[in-house]
């Protein structure tokens, strides 16, 4: 089991809308802290710092190209992509193990 971490990042304006980048991940001081964040903070577990080095550049370059309307849409764009990859990785709640 790997250690929590709160993923920060700047949504900016550019020419055709909000941009997300500069994407951080910050720890959270173990389950209690992960347990206490609060609902407009995303939440993401990794392996070791090599597994979070690797998904902070996949995300600067997932989002780099995408422009949001408000700031609300791009929360829930970058909050949606990372549940997805979560539920995509092996141990998460929501397997089957099957």
């Amino acid at each position: 089991m790997g250690m929590p971490y709160q993923l920060t990042w700047k949504t900016l304006p550019g020419l055709r809308g909000l941009g997300c980048s500069e994407f951080r991940a910050l720890p959270v001081g173990g389950l209690e802290g992960a347990a206490t964040a609060h609902a407009g903070t995303v939440i993401v577990e990794f392996a070791d710092a090599a597994e979070r080095a690797a998904f902070l550049a996949h995300l600067e370059e997932h989002f780099a190209a995408q422009r949001f309307s408000n700031a609300a849409a791009a929360f829930e764009a970058v909050k949606s992509y990372v549940l997805e990859w979560m539920a995509q990785r092996p141990g998460w709640l929501g397997e089957t193990g099957a």
